[in-house]
């Protein structure tokens, strides 16, 4: 495998961070980066110098090259295969189809014969993760899983873009590339790291990712009251206080984020469903644990690759975490490629949510405040 990766800035032009020049002829193209830089000219003349037969890619909250953290930058990654393939497929999200038939259409339109791994880049706003996830993992091959994330837009939360297969982002769509090769080894892991306080309390009236009533109180009401000042910048500020909810007494919490609010309803609206009768507890962050976290996921992504470094890694961590670690973001970053001992290429971004198992012997779940990791061997 051979892999070319590239950063541009406004300021500083491009700037090549790998020995290979994969512009005429690469397998998968992946780019992250600022809404801004997505909507310029940048794809457009990427798209008449660059020949590689996949590509995916989304707006961030922040963009991850090597063990730095940027924004405001796009990150290019482009891999040359020896013996293995990619595929891309993109489809629309809209009113008239469902999130979970979107997701199921759009793995069941790869072909499962020689299907390895389903990397997958949603719309980050107008989408239910948990039904996008649900409806991928119905089509899914036997033995075959997915991970990948929801596009960012910084804390902003006003628009957020996918690249497709022709170089051109735009919103409201869903974009997975499909790795097919014996030769191909995917590992990966997912890990927060932050610590529930308050009252566990009950899902009295929810409807699919919104939230209407918490032990039949409003919901906004009753998170309003938890924010204190904090309150005023919402929905922003509900990134540092973002919900653990459990479905079955026996089964791990899954953490919830918000992505909206509605002042006359009351309501809270979140990346991934609530449903009734789950329990919820607010979540704070503890740095140390959010940092021990991504080095946790980074663990279990070297799990089923036995003790061989991979040689792409792509990290998707949420916006959350990003601003609780302010000036020592990088030290996440930095813990997971301690992990992988610094021998593979690094890229990702900052999302509105993540997609992965925890580990590789659990099945596919929509989080919120992960560090998630994908990673990649295509052995000789």
């Amino acid at each position: 495998m051979k892999i070319d990766q590239r950063v541009y800035s406004v300021s500083e032009g491009w700037k090549s961070f790998t020995k290979n020049d994969l512009s005429e002829d690469s397998d998968l193209t992946v780019i992250f980066g600022s809404g801004n830089l997505l909507k310029s000219k940048i794809l457009s003349e990427l798209r008449s110098h660059f020949q590689t037969n996949a590509v995916i890619g989304c707006s961030t909250a922040g963009e991850i090259q090597g063990a730095k953290v940027t924004d405001e930058h796009l990150v290019l990654t482009s891999v040359k295969f020896d013996s293995s393939c990619a595929k891309c497929r993109t489809i629309n999200l809209s009113p008239a189809v469902s999130c979970k038939q979107a997701g199921f259409d759009l793995i069941a339109g790869f072909d499962p014969v020689g299907l390895k791994h389903v990397f997958v880049l949603s719309e980050g706003l107008n989408v239910n993760g948990s039904l996008l996830v649900e409806g991928m993992k119905q089509a899914l091959p036997k033995g075959v899983n997915v991970t990948g994330g929801l596009a960012g837009d910084s804390d902003r939360f006003q628009e957020t873009l996918i690249v497709n297969q022709d170089f051109i982002a735009q919103p409201g769509i869903v974009s997975a590339v499909g790795f097919y090769g014996d030769n191909l080894v995917f590992g990966y892991g997912s890990m927060g790291g932050w610590d529930s306080f308050g009252t566990e309390r009950l899902v009295t009236k929810s409807k699919d990712n919104i939230l209407f009533e918490l032990d039949n109180t409003p919901a906004l009401e009753l998170y309003k009251s938890y924010l204190g000042d904090e309150a005023d910048n919402l929905p922003a500020s509900g990134l540092l206080f973002p919900l653990s909810m459990r479905t079955e007494v026996d089964r791990k919490p899954v953490v919830r984020t918000i992505l909206g609010i509605n002042e006359k309803q009351q309501s809270l609206t979140f990346a991934g469903n609530i449903p009734e009768g789950s329990y919820v507890r607010l979540m704070k962050a503890n740095l140390d644990r959010i940092i021990d976290g991504a080095h946790v996921a980074a663990e279990k992504t070297l799990e089923p690759l036995k003790d061989i470094f991979p040689d792409l890694a792509i990290m998707i961590s949420c916006v959350g975490r990003k601003l609780i670690l302010k000036q020592m973001v990088e030290e996440e970053v930095d813990a997971v490629r301690a992990v992988f001992n610094n021998v593979p290429v690094t890229t990702g971004f900052y999302s509105y949510g993540e997609i992965s198992p925890f580990s590789n012997e659990a099945s596919c779940e929509l989080h919120n405040q992960t560090m998630t990791i994908t990673a990649l061997k295509e052995i000789q």
